[in-house]
């Protein structure tokens, strides 16, 4: 503890000077991205601006992560652009509210660790679908195109998109050379001097490309940005208020405040990885990012998640305090109210191929090795979950990977294993079961049944069984009774037997 007044003072000096400049990288990081997510969500870009702003300036003061930077996320761009499809830009906002009011509401009912408790092989394959479709979707609109459809959809298009952009030249094969140019600056700027790597790839992209887009005249599609980045906020009417019990309404909401809230603390718990300082209070960051996402709902703008990539360079860059996150919004503030016009020099090709990039690392399979440790039924779960979302959509991925891992637990929770011993001297059968007699393995226990024979006297031990069903304890008393009939015997302690049920289910009360 520091008693002397003028170290102290000179402490929080150099704490300031370092988020100061932590924030600076921060903002540079945000600028393209926050902009790059807002095209690929089928929205104005300044809206992913305002969105980065609210996630710097609001939810910095009050996050539960003071190291974690919130914004507009790649992770959330294919629902925000399937929602923006189907209900509209002004349902956006309505939608965005309600996730962000279910936010608040798991906050305060202390749901943030419970958010947490989502099986990595469902992340995994939930962010390498969103990577390929986030690649597949942009590289049409790396060729100043748009998406085709589905992922899969998408991708079949790919082969004939580059044969007409090369054939037949113009705006497509320029816009193509831009966008390769931007993910070439990105790929080789990892082995740029440590001193130039103060500034992101991604910015070194952009600028690389405007001034290529420049210099050679090229005629392709630009950034479009209003004079005011505040004219594209929407307040939610009562007319679009109306809808807001409507299922596919409440549907689309809590799959954005699913997602959004697990990938906001699987972010956190990464954070915490990176530093020594203050760790995540999860109930607090899943209620400060619900409190953002009201406001973003309210402003009628992209919804916000914390964000890896912003939060890693936060920490790299040397933040000590929250002072970095909140000052990055304020010079996303800044920028939008005084350069905004700059935005018009960025070609769409280049914004587009910087979120290539992206979906290309979150679709590589790094992670599926580490997966494997845990045994094949991970990769099948992580596999067929970034299948149905390429397939189908977001949500209906990530609910078949929750429900698979669900399976999988209650058939490792439910091993049953039957030694089975046969005296045929005595005419006396044997059965040890050990590990846990549940509904899932009762055909298990009735095909073991099954195979003794008539007459015989049969001894069921369970002394290493650690529980046992009301379905299992059912098919032992009716199969005694058939057996009874054929002049065979169970033997077994139905007092014991029962205590272990009865055992189970008053500890399950009291829980």
């Amino acid at each position: 503890q520091m008693s002397d007044p003028v170290a102290v003072q000179s402490s929080i000096k150099g704490w300031l000077a370092k988020d100061a400049m932590a924030s600076v990288v921060v903002f540079l990081v945000a600028l393209p991205l926050c902009m790059g997510v807002s095209i690929a969500s089928g929205v104005p870009p300044t809206s992913g601006l305002i969105t980065g702003i609210v996630g710097g300036l609001l939810v910095g003061f009050i996050a539960g992560s003071p190291f974690q930077v919130s914004g507009p996320a790649a992770g959330l761009t294919v629902l925000v652009w399937q929602l923006v499809q189907q209900h509209g830009l002004p349902m956006l906002g309505v939608i965005v509210l309600l996730a962000g009011v279910i936010q608040i509401a798991a906050g305060l009912l202390k749901l943030g660790q419970w958010f947490r408790a989502v099986s990595p092989a469902v992340i995994h394959g939930m962010l390498a679908g969103i990577g390929l479709l986030i690649l597949t979707g942009q590289f049409h609109v790396m060729l100043d195109g748009k998406p085709i459809g589905n992922g899969i959809e998408n991708l079949l298009a790919i082969p004939d998109a580059l044969i007409n952009a090369v054939s037949n030249g113009g705006a497509p094969l320029h816009a193509l050379c831009i966008g390769l140019l931007s993910i070439a600056v990105i790929a080789v700027w990892g082995y740029a001097p440590k001193k130039l790597q103060v500034l992101p790839a991604p910015l070194v992209a952009l600028i690389v490309s405007m001034i290529a887009a420049a210099g050679l005249k090229l005629n392709i599609k630009f950034v479009s940005v209003p004079e005011n980045i505040w004219s594209v906020v929407q307040f939610p009417t009562l007319e679009v208020l109306k809808h807001v019990v409507d299922m596919p309404i409440l549907v689309a909401a809590f799959s954005v405040a699913f997602i959004a809230s697990a990938e906001t603390l699987l972010c956190a718990g990464a954070v915490d990885q990176m530093h020594q300082g203050e760790r995540t209070r999860y109930d607090k960051e899943l209620t400060a990012q619900g409190v953002g996402n009201a406001v973003c709902g309210l402003f009628g703008v992209l919804p916000m998640t914390g964000v890896i990539v912003r939060s890693s360079a936060n920490i790299e860059a040397g933040a000590k305090t929250r002072a970095s996150a909140i000052f990055h919004g304020v010079w996303l503030l800044l920028f939008a109210a005084v350069l905004p016009f700059t935005l018009r020099f960025i070609p769409v090709s280049s914004l587009a191929a910087v979120l290539v990039f992206t979906g290309y690392k979150l679709a590589y399979p790094k992670a599926l090795p580490k997966l494997l440790e845990y045994g094949k039924s991970e990769v099948a779960i992580a596999t067929a979950t970034i299948v149905v979302i390429v397939a189908t959509d977001l949500l209906k991925g990530v609910v078949l990977g929750l429900l698979l891992s669900l399976f999988k637990l209650l058939c490792v929770f439910s091993q049953l294993d039957i030694e089975w011993e046969d005296d045929k001297v005595n005419s006396c059968t044997h059965l040890r079961l050990s590990g846990s007699a549940t509904l899932i393995r009762l055909p298990m226990l009735a095909a073991a049944l099954e195979q003794v024979r008539q007459g015989t006297e049969v001894h069921v031990h369970f002394q290493n069984l650690e529980y046992i069903d009301h379905a299992c304890l059912d098919l032992l008393g009716n199969w005694e009774k058939q057996h009874e009939a054929s002049n065979g015997k169970l033997v077994l302690e139905w007092d014991e037997l029962s205590w272990k049920f009865h055992q189970r289910r008053s500890g399950v009360r009291s829980a």
